[in-house]
């Protein structure tokens, strides 16, 4: 079976990752802006990050040389509404306006995320997500988002990787930054105003737009270490509490009864208000988009955590029902990251028969210390046949998975071009587009194509028939 003729190649970025200008045109600080683990890492300038604000116009032209028919891309909140609510930056909105003319221009598809990561600073002083009041920040940002571009925008994604900012939340900013007694309650309450927020949002965009609008988590497959019963129920309990409490109250509009039993028992279920349920319930998502970047393997507990992980890639576990362990099986990259491509096709199978909805990979990579070298032609280059190996697997398991009867209508890796790595800076890139700067040194910020650049393209001109 070959990849739809309308399949969606492209790949992906994030605002507060690529854009820069962070202070610039009326924008107001994001909780990224001022994030310590950019600092931790290293990054001497976020300020300017990939540049993508001023260049958006290079980067979509190469893009559009790669062959893309999709681009999928942040808007970031801040940039819109500078205090999370209220007065609306009507350069915030003139600007993306310009980066969809330039797409429309090449015929590439906007596929946007609503929020990744970056909730404006002023929300987070009042308390965040933590704050009920947020819920209706979100709804008013969408509305704005709807009024403005909705008749420019086919395809919404609501928040980005959702679940990761619960699980590592001191990685991703949602970690309360207000002292409270129960810090993993506070969490979990923060992900029920996500959850209502979402489904607002979803409502909202069905009766604004004809658009189709959907959930974006990060979905990892959880693999039994061993043939044990203990080993199989705690692959269960981590699939539950990782994956299905999010997406089971995405798409189902109810809390999945094991996520739910370990809340309870936890002591950490959420303040519910009355009609939330409901709200719930009237979302009707019309796609899943999800992120893929390896599976977890995981073994009974032994009562205690054994991984302290802040990369939300790389496990986690939760004392008494379950504990995240190796793969000895599966290849690592640089980073640690297990490479898992059959993983692939195992999740996407999964998420389709679970939820019987049409599914867009939204981001999927790896993550490397590219070298710059002088090409045959004597230009600068990255050979990333690592990269190039690790997509080329990806994708015939994605097409294996299309023939088992999948429902997928796009993919668009991580990362289109070099950004900063919300964990290690500028030192771990993604992209098929070298951005030359470094941690320390901005550079010229000059754009140079990789190996993986060609052989992309090649591969949307084949329509994914040829992965050579």
């Amino acid at each position: 079976m070959m990849f739809p003729n309308n399949f969606l190649w492209g790949a992906s970025t994030s605002a507060y990752q690529c854009e820069g200008a962070a202070t610039s045109y009326g924008k107001g600080l994001s909780v990224m802006d001022v994030s310590s683990v950019f600092q931790e890492c290293g990054v001497t300038d976020v300020e300017v990050a990939s540049d993508h604000y001023h260049r958006f116009i290079e980067d979509i032209s190469l893009m559009a040389e790669m062959g893309f028919k999709a681009y999928r891309f942040s808007v970031s909140w801040s940039r819109i509404l500078p205090n999370g609510i209220g007065e609306v930056n009507e350069e915030g909105i003139a600007h993306y306006h310009r980066v969809l003319d330039e797409l429309e221009k090449h015929h590439i598809e906007p596929i946007v995320t609503m929020y990744h990561f970056d909730l404006p600073l002023a929300l987070q002083d009042k308390g965040g997500w933590s704050n009920r009041s947020t819920i209706d920040a979100f709804t008013e940002y969408a509305s704005v988002l709807f009024s403005h571009f909705g008749d420019r925008i086919k395809y919404w994604l609501t928040i980005n990787e959702q679940n990761m900012m619960i699980i590592h939340g001191d990685a991703l900013g949602t970690s309360s930054h207000r002292k409270v007694n129960n810090e993993k309650k506070d969490l979990y309450q923060q992900n029920h105003h996500m959850l209502v927020a979402q489904a607002k949002v979803m409502q909202l965009c069905h009766k604004m737009t004809d658009a189709k609008i959907g959930p974006a988590p990060n979905i990892s497959s959880v693999y039994p270490a061993t043939p044990h019963p203990d080993d199989m129920l705690a692959a269960s309990n981590a699939s539950a509490i990782r994956n299905w409490l999010y997406l089971d109250a995405a798409v189902f509009g109810k809390y999945n009864s094991i996520a739910w039993s370990f809340m309870e028992s936890e002591g950490i279920i959420p303040d519910i208000h009355e009609g939330d349920m409901e709200v719930l319930k009237s979302a009707q998502p019309d796609f899943i988009a999800f992120n893929y970047y390896s599976n977890m393997t995981v073994q009974r507990s032994r009562g205690e955590s054994i991984t302290q992980v802040k990369d939300q890639q790389m496990g986690e576990s939760e004392p008494g029902y379950f504990e995240s362990v190796p793969n000895h099986t599966l290849n690592k990259n640089e980073y640690g990251w297990e490479i898992d491509p059959i993983g692939f096709r195992y999740c996407l199978r999964e998420v389709w028969d679970r939820y019987s909805l049409p599914m867009i990979v939204t981001e999927n990579g790896l993550g490397a210390k590219d070298i710059l070298v002088i090409g045959d032609d004597n230009i600068p280059t990255v050979i990333d046949d690592y990269r190039i190996d690790y997509l080329r697997a990806h994708i015939k398991q994605m097409r294996l998975a299309i023939e088992d009867g999948c429902d997928v209508f796009g993919y668009c890796p991580w990362s289109a071009i070099d950004l900063v790595s919300t964990h290690q800076g500028m030192n771990k890139r993604y992209g098929f587009i070298y951005v030359n700067r470094d941690e320390f040194d901005l550079k010229d910020l000059a754009r140079y194509k990789k190996k993986s650049f060609y052989w992309y393209q090649s591969v949307i001109s084949k329509n994914g028939t040829s992965l050579d």
